[in-house]
């Protein structure tokens, strides 16, 4: 793993879904472990740093309506991550997180200077671990922002490796872009499917790095 050396004006940063209800510091309904008060001073230190060297900043936020398909609680009879097929799609079904206009949902990282904000899981019927589409192939704006930009590299970091991490770095490659992801800023739900995900990640030629 190399260390991460930014120079490329071309260069932008996404920070995935550092939201409270992701954080054990906030008590989040969908907490991963390790994202305390230690990982988001590392994280905002680390964001901070980028945005000082001129790369331009992208923050990906879980924004979803309180019936969204996702929540355990939509779905009677189901249970906090029991796997339910929906449309003919697995569905995990989560606790009720990052509902539109609660603290929950809020971001935990700043920027001093201008930061694009791209809301994603808006529509109902369909989960959004990408930065870039839904589960139903709706479009979020990060491409049309990536592209009107001119990024051609990414580096990514953030909330959870095994799932909105990992489905946005893999859509930022299938989109075209050189992906750097930031291990050391990444929490994962679960050591197992982190680990997958990793393998995924680097197979899809991504370049695993350290802050």
């Amino acid at each position: 793993m190399a260390e991460a050396i930014i120079s490329n004006q071309n260069t932008g940063v996404i920070v995935v879904d550092v939201q409270a209800d992701f954080t054990e510091l906030k008590s989040g309904s969908l907490a991963v472990p390790g994202s305390d008060a230690q990982y988001i001073s590392a994280v905002q230190r680390s964001t901070q740093r980028f945005f000082q060297q001129g790369l331009r900043l992208y923050f990906t936020q879980d924004w979803h309506p309180a019936d969204h398909v996702s929540f355990f609680t939509n779905n009677p009879g189901t249970e906090p991550l029991q796997v339910k097929e929906i449309g003919g799609r697995p569905q995990v079904m989560w606790p009720p997180h990052c509902v539109q206009e609660t603290p929950g949902a809020m971001i935990l990282i700043t920027a001093d200077g201008p930061a694009r904000t791209v809301q994603k899981g808006m529509g109902p019927k369909f989960d959004s671990y990408s930065g870039f589409a839904d589960d139903g192939g709706h479009k979020t704006e990060l491409g049309n922002l990536l592209q009107e930009d001119g990024i051609k590299k990414v580096l990514i970091y953030g909330l959870a490796t095994d799932y909105c991490v990992k489905a946005t770095v893999l859509d930022a490659i299938k989109a075209g872009y050189r992906v750097d992801l930031i291990l050391d800023l990444c929490r994962g739900v679960s050591p197992d499917t982190t680990a997958s995900a990793l393998e995924e990640m680097k197979a899809r030629g991504v370049a695993i790095i350290l802050n």
